[in-house]
This record gives structure tokens, C-alpha cells and sequence, in this order.
């Protein structure tokens, strides 16, 4: 009789948790493995994360002072005043791929201002 494949996968998908929790553990013992152990070894082989270089600033909230945030805006990113309250109102990102000094100092002056601010 040879393997059907989809027949297996139907089997499987008929399965609840538990039978299925039951049949890994049937699986380990038998075959004498352990299914996290190739998860951790792939990711211990891997290559490191790189560090994060660019991080953008993202105004997620005006706050209660709108005015101050506009100014600070339109004093970072140099928008017209209907740019910068259009950012404000509807949130976005102000500034793109700058370094994480940078970030943290818009963001400070944003934060001083009222606004929420996000650094990614």
C-alpha cells in the first residue's frame, strides 16, 4: 500500500489539539528526538541579527497642546503650516532612516511639546 499523502493531511486536519499534541509526543518517543531541539539549533546557527542602523520617528498622538506639535513639526521636517497640521491631525511619520540620536532627540522635543511619539 503506498503513502497518500493527502489523505494524511486530511487525517491531520481532522485532529484536535490534544490528538495531535499526543501523536508529537508518540513521534518523539518513538523515533527518540525531541521537536523544539532542530528549532533551537537553526536558530543558534544562524547568522546574529544585524543592528537596527535607521530608525523613523512617528507622531501617533497631537496631545492637548496641537499648536506646540505643529511648531515642533514644522520645525524639524520644514513643512508649510497645512502640511504640518495635516501630520499632526492624522498622525505619520516625520522624520525617515535617520540615526537613533537623531530619533531620540525629535522625539524629546515632540514628547516636550505634548505629542506621542514612536521610534522604529
Amino acid at each position: 500500500m503506498a503513502f497518500n499523502k493527502e489523505q494524511f493531511i486530511a487525517d491531520l486536519e481532522a485532529m484536535s489539539v490534544l490528538d495531535l499534541r499526543e501523536l508529537v509526543t508518540a513521534l518523539e518517543e518513538h523515533f527518540g528526538v525531541t521537536a523544539a531541539a532542530p528549532v533551537a539549533v537553526a536558530a543558534s546557527e544562524g547568522p546574529a541579527a544585524e543592528e537596527q542602523t535607521e530608525f523613523d520617528v512617528v507622531l501617533t498622538a497631537a496631545g492637548p497642546n496641537k499648536i506646540s506639535v505643529i511648531k515642533e513639526v514644522r520645525a524639524i521636517t520644514g513643512l508649510g503650516l497645512k502640511e504640518a497640521k495635516e501630520v499632526v491631525d492624522n498622525g505619520g511619520k516625520i522624520k525617515e532612516a535617520i540615526s537613533k540620536e537623531e530619533a531620540e532627540t525629535i522625539k524629546a522635543k515632540l514628547t516636550e511639546a505634548g505629542a506621542t511619539v514612536e521610534v522604529k
